[in-house]
């Protein structure tokens, strides 16, 4: 089945690329193709998006009014549909896989279906490979990635190590391409808004301990339950705000009542504004049991953010602003509580400093469309762009 939010289109010189994706739901790699999208020059570069949910999601109307497109098809394993999608709906110049080990059949697809710059981007370090079968599934997947893609995109060292293999970064075909935000949208200062939402949801005169994520098995809500059960108990004037929305979000609602907790945090589903979100909060704390990179860390230090993190947050997260506090799930709860207590306080960062800090480490976004864009046009070494 193949359907088809559509726009008119223009293609008259245009690179035009299709990014395939699971479904363009707010996460951290789809709010970064839509920071890329946003930005880019769309008179020069068109983006259409294949999805494997016939559902609606978040982000699709927004596409639709930049012009983009979006396809779906209900068939995630069958080639024969993504080859009809890209012919049907092409001629494009570039596929950008973004489906973890399913690259490799994306990327053979687009090979079949003629396209010339077919791109694996890692986005996370771990995936469920507990079985025969699926690790069987990920030694064919990761053999058929690397050898149908043309390029290799990693948001870090760890996560190109996981999806295409160690030694990784000797291929030519390697690049590491960092994470990329607005992230002068959240050194913006936000005191009316924040004053509003905190009057509106009871948060006046607590302080404020917070977590963006969907609430899914890998971003670890349960343990912030307990770091939260031994917080209180030293100090009763502290509120979780939880933002964002998944599949376990009913059982950890439960969980915070079985565990006595409820009536100390705020669960405020999907929000637009993350970034009165994030300026709302005094800590942000990010107990993941694993993490390509995590956007929503880049996006809480350019709030001036001081984060708890945990050892499985890749290093490139680190914006070396003094903002990072790493600790183990290993640990005990109370640990984790008594360090938010120690850098609730934590003096303010100067703009100047995290502006500078963005711009040094790539992730800037002016940087980085000029180096995606480059990438589009075929270059495939660092050296070249």
């Amino acid at each position: 089945m193949l359907e088809s939010s559509e726009n008119p289109l223009d293609m008259n010189k245009k690179i035009r690329v299709l990014h395939i994706v699971g479904a363009m739901n707010r996460a951290g790699t789809e709010t970064m193709l839509m920071n890329i999208f946003r930005n880019i020059d769309r008179s020069k570069v068109h983006f259409d998006f294949l999805s494997f949910s016939l559902e609606p999601a978040h982000y699709d109307e927004e596409i639709m009014r930049l012009g983009g497109r979006v396809l779906r098809i209900s068939k995630t394993q069958s080639l024969m549909n993504m080859i009809k999608a890209i012919k049907e709906y092409g001629p494009y110049d570039v596929v950008h896989s973004h489906t973890l080990f399913h690259c490799g059949m994306a990327n053979l697809a687009a090979k079949l279906a003629g396209v010339k710059i077919r791109i694996a981007h890692a986005h996370t370090t771990l995936d469920k490979n507990d079985t025969f079968l699926r690790k069987l599934y990920i030694f064919s997947m990761r053999t058929a990635t690397k050898l149908f893609s043309t390029h290799y995109l990693a948001c870090s060292k760890q996560a190109g190590a996981y999806l295409f293999g160690n030694a990784t970064e000797e291929n030519q075909k390697y690049m590491y391409f960092p994470n990329l935000i607005d992230y002068s949208k959240f050194m913006a200062g936000k005191k009316e808004e924040v004053s509003v939402f905190k009057k509106e949801s009871g948060l006046e005169n607590k302080k404020v301990i917070g977590h963006i994520g969907r609430f899914i098995e890998a971003k670890n809500h349960r343990f912030l339950l307990q770091v939260l059960k031994c917080l209180i108990k030293k100090d009763d004037s502290f509120t979780l705000l939880l933002v964002g929305n998944g599949d376990l979000r009913e059982q950890i609602e439960e969980a915070a009542k079985n565990e006595g907790v409820s009536n100390y945090i705020k669960f405020v589903g999907l929000r637009e504004d993350v970034d009165t979100m994030l300026q709302t909060m005094d800590v942000f704390v990010f107990p993941s049991k694993y993490e390509g990179l995590g956007l929503v860390l880049l996006e809480a230090q350019a709030s001036g953010l001081p984060c708890i993190v945990s050892e499985a947050i890749q290093p490139e997260a680190d914006l070396k602003l003094g903002l990072f506090t790493r600790l183990s799930l290993k640990d005990d709860p109370d640990l984790w509580a008594e360090k938010i207590i120690e850098i609730t306080n934590q003096n303010k960062m100067e703009l100047s400093m995290i502006s500078s800090a963005f711009e040094k480490s790539g992730y800037s976004l002016t940087k980085g469309i000029s180096k995606l864009v480059k990438i589009y046009n075929g270059k495939n070494q660092w050296r070249e762009i």
